[in-house]
């Protein structure tokens, strides 16, 4: 039987390690930068991963702000995950670079129809 992408996610979220794992991968982090944002050992965030341990409420409040989440997800797994915020940030993202796209034409339509004219006038005189 293979699992769909929910059902991996239902599964790697059913902890506190696991979704913070699941948080760590959506912000494309790794172990030891995650660690070194948080001013922890990289053996210490391994371990609230595994879940050996469970941060303190202050890295917990630390993890929530790097990680893009709330502290209930981390804690509970209730509210907005982070692979909602990632579809809406990529969202914006792509809404951007269509703008930028929409303005780069209108330029490149303004400076053909420049150089149409100057070509148009050269070529008159030229008769």
């Amino acid at each position: 039987m293979f699992l769909n992408k929910e059902d991996t996610f239902k599964d790697a979220a059913e902890t506190i390690g696991g979704r913070i794992v699941h948080a760590r991968e959506a912000q494309d982090l790794s172990t030891a930068q995650l660690a070194r944002r948080l001013g922890v050992k990289s053996s210490t965030l391994h371990a609230w991963e595994t879940d050996q341990r469970t941060p303190r409420s202050n890295r917990l409040i630390m993890l929530a702000g790097i990680l893009n989440v709330s502290p209930t997800w981390l804690l509970m797994g209730y509210g907005e995950r982070p692979m909602d915020v990632l579809k809406e940030t990529e969202m914006e993202q792509i809404r951007s670079a269509a703008e930028r796209l929409r303005q780069q034409a209108l330029t490149l339509a303004d400076d053909l129809k420049q150089l149409e004219a100057r070509l148009e006038s050269y070529e008159s005189y030229q008769k």
